[in-house]
C-alpha cells in the first residue's frame, strides 16, 4: 500500500465529489439529503458531524426526513 501526502490525497478526494471532497479529507462524516424543492427543482442540504459522530449526522437526517415528509 502506497502512503500519499496531503496533497496527493487531498486531489484523489477532490475527484470524487467536490462537495464531500473536503469532509473525506478532514474525516468528518457527512451526508447530503434532499431538503425539498424550489421551483419545482430538488434542492440539497449537506449536513456535516464532529469527527467520529456518525450518529448525530445519521439522527439529525432521519429527524429532517420525518419534518420534511410530515409538511407534504
Amino acid at each position: 500500500m502506497k502512503i500519499l501526502s496531503f496533497a496527493e490525497y487531498f486531489v484523489k478526494a477532490s475527484e470524487n465529489n467536490r462537495n464531500t471532497g473536503p469532509f473525506n479529507v478532514t474525516g468528518h462524516p457527512a451526508l447530503s439529503i434532499n431538503a425539498g424543492f424550489s421551483d419545482g427543482l430538488p434542492v440539497g442540504m449537506m449536513i456535516v458531524g464532529r469527527k467520529f459522530d456518525e450518529a448525530t449526522v445519521l439522527n439529525v437526517a432521519y429527524a429532517y426526513e420525518k419534518i420534511r415528509d410530515a409538511k407534504e
